[in-house]
């Protein structure tokens, strides 16, 4: 139960920054100074995380290529026919293509990162840690989507009706 609370806490942090990134004039401007940071990159890069510092930070990447299940539902839409297998395949290729590209971008130039967890049902990228000045070497990715900082969030609970009659 509490990996399943875990998990779905997760990914409502996911798309609770996900939906304040874009909103309005502030989401705009977030975006010009996440791609003036990143070298005019495609990689949407969470604007908290300070790009110019060799502090190690834990990050959570997102990749382009969506969950399986996701991406079965998301054809199933669009009229075109996937099967979940094929779908796993690609979740899995694309793990592998990250691996690749972890050895280019920094193993090749001797950064040190560790790999925390690989995500591949509910959201499909990783976690990881890495000097934060070297997050920019992964913005020549074919793989990756988004990078954000990984931080815990509370949600409030909701507040229950009371039993008492007035």
């Amino acid at each position: 139960m509490k990996k399943w609370y875990c998990r779905a806490l997760f990914v409502l942090s996911l798309i609770f920054v996900s939906g304040c990134m874009n909103e309005g004039d502030m989401g705009e401007k977030i975006e010009t100074q996440v791609v003036e940071e990143t070298m005019n990159s495609s990689i949407k890069v969470d604007p908290e995380l300070d790009l110019s510092s060799g502090e190690t930070k834990s990050i959570i990447i997102e990749f382009k290529t969506k969950p399986a299940k996701v991406a079965v539902l998301e054809a199933k839409t669009q009229g075109v026919e996937l099967t979940l297998e094929s779908a796993k395949e690609e979740v899995e290729k694309s793990h592998r293509e990250f691996e690749k590209e972890l050895y280019l971008f920094l193993e090749k130039n001797e950064v040190e990162y560790h790999i925390l967890h690989r995500y591949k049902t509910a959201f499909n990228g990783v976690s990881m840690e890495l000097p934060a000045n070297e997050i920019k070497r992964l913005m020549g990715s074919a793989v990756i989507s988004k990078i954000y900082r990984n931080k815990e969030l509370q949600l409030e609970p909701p507040i229950q009706p009371s039993n008492r009659m007035e």
